[in-house]
């Protein structure tokens, strides 16, 4: 099981880094050059538990991901759930509060019976999110 880890202080209120996180369209800015868009809309709430984004990149079939857990605005869950030689995948965000604003903590779990995919997208989404987030701090 491979996994990504990275944590980012930001200057504004956890409210307000949710709220942006939280629509799937916006997540194209930490996860460039990959495309989101929303394919289905939660059960209460537009980005809420049910929500699924479609990402896709270039060529490559694009892959879909389910919100499994929506706690506003303290913590996203989510799981892909379509489309990826990916097995296990499992991203949690948490948002906590700070003396500045407040810190983005991002896990993500995952795994692939393809030798070497497990590893190139744990490189991969490591080096996007990381730069992804500092690029993001300038917007908020």
């Amino acid at each position: 099981m491979k996994k990504v880890h990275v944590t980012e202080e930001f200057s504004c209120l956890p409210e307000k880094l949710y709220e942006y996180l939280e629509v799937h369209e916006n997540l194209s800015d930490i996860f460039f050059p990959m495309t989101v868009k929303t394919v289905q809309n939660g059960l209460e709430t537009k980005y809420g538990v049910g929500s699924v984004r479609q990402l896709s990149i270039g060529p490559l079939l694009p892959f879909e991901e389910t919100n499994v857990v929506c706690d506003k605005p303290h913590r996203i869950e989510y799981k892909i759930t379509k489309g990826s030689p990916l097995k296990g995948h499992h991203g949690v965000m948490i948002f906590e509060p700070t003396s500045i604003g407040c810190r983005l903590d991002y896990t993500i779990v995952f795994d692939s019976d393809i030798p070497l995919v497990a590893d190139i997208v744990k490189f991969g989404l490591e080096n996007g999110i990381k730069n992804g987030l500092k690029k993001l701090k300038g917007k908020l």
